[in-house]
């Protein structure tokens, strides 16, 4: 590349990036309503606690709190910090009812404790108890950490920097990697945030991205004695913990999506990297042209979804796609790729290069010089009028035994389903009742999972 071509290059990001903060800066009116909303909030909710425990204090955390938030996001985060003396039970007894009083129509939600969450103002809000702790490194929830965290980025992050996390969270957003939640298994807004304190900036941590060999690994306290193990591709030690990886959640896809698009970014520069967009929904028609184009045969579980909140669920089906997966290649019928989808009903999709089986399956012994296990092999086998052999192919015996399954669906509708590793609601929703769709069939989908279905089969880094 010359250097005009460089230059240009810049240019052309640095009016991308003035475009974007157009867009993500709260404006004056969205600040002084956050303003209001927090302010009421935390007046609730201290004047709440005090009443129940004189030494409880009340802390606004997360990126409203570090103004690293972007505009149109609502979300307000009220932390509740008791003292260490108090019990457990305590704890989650004074937590709920100062939430309650702070948010009168809020409910329950439950993570490592339960807390309340609900709306004021058009603000999406949670009231979250915790222990007001000297140290991160004696938590005694996951909670517990936030105040330290919120702390540690306070003292870091000045105006220009929080300008760079609102780019870095737009990119993120857009490109699909931003979220810890265990449905999307990207960047949370700490590490987010923790990122571009390390390298200075959104554009620093693009070029950065761009070049990481995973695992990579980054220690902003350089706490490097810590004597902790992590087997994760991008590896953040927590600097007010040193024993935690801050992006254990973080996929290897999503750091290989971050730096695919990082590259894309620096190379061509444009707004719509910074615009999530979901795919135009697969109508039956477009879907058959798939099937007709691929030849493959896709097949399809369906059950009714447990019910379960999104962190609970999302676990469940990925331990079930993998599981469901595994059998159907054990059994022969060779998976291209798999997905698990869920809304009112939950999905588990495998697509087969290889959908049915011959009648017999070779099925191996030990080798015959191995005396006793060969011998046992071939007493089993030898009076089966079922079995071709025992035969001897190379030093080992062999048998050709009927194939338990010839057909994937055979197996999908068996009882055997049932015996692979699901995950537990899962597993109980299918013993309830579950339907098969194979082929064809598979478009009867797409009422209800027309945008998965397109991600699938019209797939983009």
């Amino acid at each position: 590349m010359s250097d005009d071509e460089a230059a240009a290059g810049a240019d052309d990001f640095e009016t991308v990036v003035e475009r974007v903060l157009e867009r993500v800066e709260p404006d004056a009116d969205e600040r002084e309503t956050f303003e209001a909303v927090a302010t009421e909030l935390l007046r609730r909710a201290e004047d709440a606690a005090t009443e129940r425990c004189p030494d409880a204090d009340v802390v606004l955390v997360g990126s409203t709190a570090r103004e690293t938030w972007i505009s149109g996001d609502r979300d307000v985060d009220v932390f509740v910090r008791f003292p260490p003396d108090i019990d457990r039970d305590t704890l989650e007894r004074y937590g709920l009812a100062v939430g309650h009083e702070t948010l009168p129509d809020g409910r329950e939600e439950y993570a490592e404790h339960p807390y309340v969450t609900g709306e004021l103002d058009g603000f999406d809000v949670d009231v979250v108890p915790c222990y007001r702790l000297a140290d991160a490194t004696d938590i005694r929830s996951a909670v517990d950490r936030t105040p330290f965290h919120d702390d540690y980025l306070q003292a870091r992050l000045d105006a220009e920097l929080a300008r760079e996390v609102r780019l870095t969270k737009a990119f993120m957003k857009g490109i699909g990697v931003y979220g810890s939640n265990l449905r999307t298994r990207g960047f949370s807004g700490y590490l987010t945030e923790l990122l571009v304190c390390e390298y200075g900036g959104f554009r620093e941590l693009c070029a950065a991205a761009a070049d990481w060999r995973p695992p990579v690994e980054l220690d902003p306290e350089a706490h490097g004695d810590a004597d902790h193990q992590f087997d994760d591709p991008l590896v953040v030690i927590d600097p007010t913990d040193p024993g935690r990886n801050v992006a254990a959640v973080c996929d290897a896809t999503n750091v290989a999506r971050l730096q695919h698009y990082a590259r894309d970014l620096l190379a061509e520069p444009r707004l719509d990297l910074f615009e999530a967009e979901d795919p135009a929904p697969l109508d039956e028609a477009a879907l058959r042209d798939h099937l007709d184009r691929r030849r493959t045969t896709p097949v399809a579980v369906r059950f009714d979804a447990p019910d379960l909140v999104e962190d609970q669920l999302y676990p469940q089906l990925e331990k079930s796609r993998a599981g469901i997966a595994d059998a159907l290649v054990r059994r022969g019928f060779d998976v291209l790729r798999t997905d698990a989808y869920a809304d009112e009903t939950g999905v588990v999709l495998a697509e087969l290069a290889v959908a049915e089986r011959p009648a017999v399956e070779r099925h191996e012994g030990p080798p015959v010089h191995v005396r006793a296990h060969a011998e046992d092999f071939f007493d089993a086998y030898a009076d089966d009028p079922d079995v071709y052999g025992p035969f001897i192919d190379g030093d080992r015996y062999v048998v050709e035994r009927e194939r338990e399954f010839e057909t994937a669906r055979g197996f999908l509708e068996s009882d055997a389903l049932l015996e692979v590793a699901l995950g537990a609601h899962v597993e109980s929703a299918l013993a309830d009742g579950y339907e098969v769709l194979v082929g064809d069939e598979v478009a009867a989908l797409g009422p209800e999972f027309g945008v998965e279905l397109a991600a699938y089969f019209e797939p983009v880094p």
